[in-house]
């Protein structure tokens, strides 16, 4: 277990060859700014990305990754965290040093990010290239769940080619399906839908560029046995020790800045890691609204709203410059639930009107439908359909 503090080139320099099993880095990404971000103790976190040229960019990585592969094991991997500000440059450097052939995935870190700052489409993912140094690389495969639009039924019955290259499931010579083995899962893809650290998040240090465990941790474990030795030269805040150290393997960091050697120690003392709802539940867990309650919205052409119980969506338009919520009347909800959750949803919001949805009928008193001056009732037409009906 070792931290050290310098220009990681010269520390590069005094690792022994072919010794560390995985190195992650994260290095500037020439965005030409000062990184600079504040913890919640107020403390300042800083780092320059700013260069002569391009050319100065790629030399400084250049000369680092000829160390890095000095370093790494015939077994070993690199993976480098880039996004898309010199990605093709860096993509080019890595082919350089250790050869195109040991190129193995270009992985998307996917998230959710939500600013309207630039023209252009919004920013939600990095680049992390991997690179083995040899064919020999170690890569432990990661299983996933299978989406739910996957048919099981028909995954677990062998498939075969007929002369026309059609595939077909297997028959024996009863005529009778030949089932498959056993399946544990669809390989890990190289699109990665992990959490962006939000602003609020336990694990968040304050550190600029700060990278979530739960990203460091699948890396680690695609590429590394338990006691092996991870890398990271441009450690940061630390985030990749942390995870080697919550997954049982040696690890090596080295920064310029001795505020992330702090940090990073600090860390390591006390390991706080954010868990994720989303990837413990998935995304259909946050979808709260039913089947005929999307179609609803959809005919309105309404933005849906989840886990809100005044406000099931908006419409697409604003009136006096306030969007105008819609509530859906709920099966086991009589009108004036419905009403009386919109109205506080509307105040709390700092709202002027909004919709509800009548889906049912009830034992209220009143028919009228417009209730207040702010909420609109409007039937549903099945309902308006089957009162017209049961007049005839």
């Amino acid at each position: 277990m070792t931290i050290l503090q310098g220009d990681n080139l010269e520390l590069l320099k005094t690792i022994k060859s072919s010794s560390v099993d995985l190195i992650y880095m994260d290095p500037p990404f020439f965005t030409q700014k000062t990184q600079k971000l504040s913890s919640k103790d107020n403390i300042t976190y800083s780092f320059e990305d700013t260069w002569a040229s391009i050319e100065d960019y790629k030399c400084f990585l250049h000369n680092r990754l000829i160390e890095c592969k000095r370093v790494l094991k015939d077994s070993g991997s690199i993976f480098v965290h880039c996004d898309k500000t010199a990605n093709h440059h860096i993509r080019l450097v890595l082919d350089d040093i250790f050869g195109a052939d040991m190129f193995q995935n270009e992985i998307i870190w996917n998230y959710k990010r939500w600013s309207n700052s630039k023209k252009g489409l919004l920013n939600n993912h990095q680049n992390i290239y991997f690179y083995s140094k040899t064919k020999k690389f170690k890569f432990k495969t990661i299983y996933t769940e299978y989406s739910s639009t996957t048919n099981l039924d028909q995954i677990l019955v062998e498939r075969r080619r007929d002369s026309n290259s059609k595939t077909t499931y297997k028959l024996d010579d009863n005529g009778d399906y030949i089932l498959s083995k056993e399946k544990i899962g669809v390989p890990l893809s190289d699109v990665w839908n992990i959490p962006f650290l939000n602003p609020k998040a336990r694990e968040r240090v304050g550190y600029p560029t700060q990278k979530p465990i739960l990203l460091l941790e699948q890396i680690i474990r695609i590429a590394t046995d338990e006691n092996d030795v991870v890398l990271d030269p441009f450690c940061g805040s630390g985030t990749t020790l942390v995870a080697s150290k919550i997954l049982n393997r040696n690890y090596i960091g080295i920064d310029l800045a001795e505020e992330a050697i702090s940090i990073t120690k600090q860390r390591l003392e006390t390991i706080i890691k954010t868990s994720s709802n989303l990837l413990k539940k998935g995304i259909a867990a946050y979808k709260t609204k039913t089947e005929e309650e999307e179609n609803i919205l959809k005919l309105l052409n309404a933005k849906v709203v989840q886990r809100n119980k005044g406000i099931d969506g908006f419409l697409p338009q604003h009136f006096q410059d306030k969007p105008i919520p819609i509530k859906i009347q709920k099966k086991n909800e009589d009108l004036n639930d419905s009403i009386l959750l919109l109205q506080n949803a509307i105040k709390s919001k700092n709202l002027k009107f909004g919709i509800v949805i009548k889906t049912h009928t009830d034992n209220l008193l009143f028919e009228s439908e417009v209730l207040s001056k702010n909420i609109l009732v409007i039937s549903h037409f099945e309902l308006m359909i089957e009162k017209w009906l049961n007049n005839k």
